[in-house]
């Protein structure tokens, strides 16, 4: 099993026991030397300014209260292991069945960056497929690899109009 095959799925805790839920299943992958069925636990937190008597304070919290991410190969064992740790309520998705994030939704949530293979350079002609440019037509001005955007200048109303796409907004034409 190559790790390609790895997708991240939420897993479902009870309430304020995501860390314990996390230690718990890296703890059974290590005891039983899965790591190569499951490759990563998180708990995604941010950090947030709070001001509390004139001071400031920073503190973590959690993105998803209740909910841990899991990148793993889903096999009987692994859905076992994982779904009969103490602390967990279920897989996100049908009872039989857990559904993997999409590529889209794992950026989005800021699991992990995801790189994608771009074959649209400067100059290039694109159609816009998604957002509220859909379905007009733009040129290629500028590509950043880091933050997966292109900067496309579309026309709009007679007028050229420079506007920040994400690679998956956008296809050659």
């Amino acid at each position: 099993m190559s790790q390609q095959q790895a997708k991240w799925y939420v897993v479902h805790t009870y309430s304020g026991h995501e860390n314990k839920v996390k230690t718990n299943i890296e703890k059974i992958v290590e005891n039983r030397g899965m790591d190569d069925v499951i490759l990563e636990v998180k708990v995604p937190t941010e950090e947030r300014v709070e001001i509390k008597n004139g001071k400031k304070k920073i503190k973590e919290t959690k993105l998803y209260p209740g909910y841990v991410i899991v990148k793993m190969i889903m096999t009987d064992e692994s859905w076992y292991l994982v779904r009969n740790t103490r602390g967990v309520t279920g897989f996100v998705g049908p009872s039989s069945k857990p559904i993997p994030l999409t590529d889209a939704e794992v950026r989005a949530m800021g699991v992990e960056v995801i790189r994608q293979e771009v074959y649209i350079k400067r100059g290039d002609s694109v159609r816009v497929i998604s957002g509220p440019f859909e379905s007009f037509v733009g040129t290629v001005e500028n590509v950043s690899l880091e933050k997966q955007t292109f900067k496309v200048r579309i026309s709009m109303f007679g007028r050229e109009t420079p506007v920040e796409l994400g690679f998956d907004q956008v296809v050659s034409i």
